[in-house]
């Protein structure tokens, strides 16, 4: 039981760094993560006396 506890432990923290490293070298091979930017105008109306 300690060693499948040691064993998905080890996957927890494999899967980790290979997120962190994705989101390091992603750039390099043209993944983008940047959030879309783009302007929005709306009206409000304010009820206020």
């Amino acid at each position: 039981m300690g060693r499948l506890f040691k064993f998905i432990i080890f996957l927890v923290v494999l899967a980790f760094v290979a997120l962190v490293a994705y989101a390091y070298v992603g750039p390099w091979f043209g993944v983008d993560f940047s959030a879309p930017q783009s302007e929005i105008r709306r009206p409000v109306t304010l009820d206020g006396q």
